[in-house]
């Protein structure tokens, strides 16, 4: 398992809404003694001894894979933000083939803990092609046999901002009045506050687990309460 004592993490994806905020969770563990951030720019106003940046092509692995040896642990929160208005094709370069390229990368340098940002509802066999994307690509992570794999399923996140228009603005002032309806089984549909999303990547790092664990809003909000 991996010594919480003396964690060193590795990430895609860390200027995006859930990354960013994992990071910010990530810098004030005492336990972090290296986080290293693979991107397509920096993470701006990030000022700590421990943080590492490198500029990468996510799509390249040669770009990277000589950087993650020496990490216990990686974090994946890459993604498209508004898969609609882009092409299957594309979206499937980044959200797919870019990961799983990342994952094999991780598991060659000897990562143990891989975590992923995915979403509620995915399914391999799924009509929808952004869930059965989400699901095929869930299934090439689990034939890497990391010592632990887990997948993080949120349903809305809830930003502080508006970032992609009208849709989004709606959905942002609506989806919290839904949270007294949801419940028993369908807690897991609840919005979650990318701040919450974000600390929970960070602090599932010191739970002790090993194998495959799927995590949804119960799971998100237990791991920030404790």
């Amino acid at each position: 398992m991996i010594n919480n004592s003396d964690l060193a993490v590795i990430m895609m994806g860390a200027t995006g809404a859930v990354g960013s905020e994992a990071v910010k969770t990530l810098v004030n563990i005492p336990q972090l003694k290296r986080l290293t951030l693979l991107g397509r720019r920096p993470v701006e106003n990030l000022n700590s001894d421990v943080v590492i940046q490198h500029k990468i092509d996510v799509t390249k692995p040669e770009t990277y894979t000589n950087l993650i040896a020496g990490h216990e642990s990686a974090i994946c929160t890459l993604g498209v933000g508004q898969p609609s208005k882009i092409s299957q094709e594309a979206f499937l370069k980044i959200d797919k083939i870019a990961v799983i390229d990342f994952a094999k990368a991780c598991k060659n340098a000897g990562v143990r803990h891989f975590e992923l940002l995915s979403s509620v509802g995915i399914d391999a066999s799924s009509s929808n092609f952004f869930l059965r994307t989400k699901g095929e690509l869930v299934e090439e992570l689990k034939a890497l046999n990391f010592e632990r794999l887990s997948i993080f399923q949120p349903s809305m996140i809830l930003t502080p901002t508006n970032r992609y228009g009208i849709g989004q603005a709606i959905t942002l002032a609506i989806w919290p009045l839904l949270k007294p309806l949801l419940f028993g089984s369908m807690k897991k549909y609840r919005g979650v506050k990318v701040e919450t999303l974000g600390a929970a990547f960070a602090g599932n790092l010191l739970r002790e687990n090993a194998g495959l664990e799927y995590l949804n809003w119960e799971n998100f909000e237990e791991i920030v309460q404790s």
